[in-house]
């Protein structure tokens, strides 16, 4: 039986009175009424603590701290760190951004959002918590050795949580592109998924020296980047890139780019 939006149990995390009721207001509009309203830091803390969330939606900021130190406390929490979570603000400014996007959030959702913003955050939260193992006509899904590559931990824990979902099991992580490119020399792999801006080398050169210098030249290659509609990233397929996707790592699309990667 697949999940529904009303079995959705959510922690929202806003001080505003305001704010907190047209959030909450959207949220049963999609039929979810499991809403649990913290208006502080320290009091969201408390209910991590005692309860578990499929999802936490939270603001930006607080007099005690931010969403960002939130969500690396939810992370290591026995009862939440497999939630979904998603950061409702007004912020714009990239550099603030980015963290987020690089600690494999759900959703960003802008203040104020529209009724599809939170649609699709919802649908992405379903996925994540539906495992659907893709049905491929070539390969076996389960026997796809797959090489991630991304320098935040966080964001290496939520693609490897999303493939899993699709039943990509055979996942070796690397930190960078220098340590991909040593694990490429001793290993077989049908799939690499990496990340753009990393130290040392990023997923750019990465790419290059597969398709220039290795002995696994025809592998697939995904990147997942924050910066995927950027203009310096538009020709980046003349590199060897075989496919761009946005951070968040959004499940149905990454599983619509699977099966195009590897079912042709």
């Amino acid at each position: 039986m697949s999940i529904q939006p009303s079995d959705l149990s959510i922690l929202l995390v806003e001080p505003s009175d305001t704010q907190g009721k047209i959030i909450v207001n959207q949220l049963r509009s999609h039929e979810i009424s499991q809403i649990t309203w913290a208006k502080s830091y320290d009091e969201a803390q408390e209910f991590i603590v005692r309860h578990h969330f499929d999802l936490i939606a939270s603001a930006m900021y607080f007099e005690q701290g931010t969403a960002l130190d939130l969500l690396k406390q939810v992370k290591v929490s026995d009862k939440n760190n497999d939630s979904a979570f998603m950061l409702v603000s007004s912020e714009y400014k990239r550099e603030h951004l980015e963290e987020f996007k690089q600690s494999g959030v759900v959703a960003l959702l802008p203040k104020p959002f529209t009724h599809e913003h939170l649609h699709a955050a919802i649908n992405n939260t379903i996925d994540l918590l539906s495992p659907e193992e893709l049905e491929l006509e070539y390969f076996d899904v389960q026997d796809i050795r797959v090489l991630l590559v991304d320098d935040s931990k966080l964001a290496r824990n939520h693609i490897r949580r999303v493939l899993n979902n699709l039943g990509l099991l055979k996942i070796t992580e690397a930190v960078d592109g220098s340590e991909a490119i040593s694990l490429l020399a001793d290993n077989m792999y049908d799939l690499i998924v990496t990340d753009f801006n990393m130290p040392e080398v990023d997923g750019r050169e990465l790419t290059k020296f597969v398709r220039e210098q290795s002995q696994q030249s025809h592998i697939p290659i995904l990147m997942v980047t924050s910066e995927s509609k950027d203009t310096h990233l538009a020709n980046i397929e003349q590199d060897g890139v075989n496919a761009l996707c946005d951070k968040p790592f959004e499940p149905q699309f990454v599983k619509q780019l699977l099966y195009k990667l590897l079912d042709n």
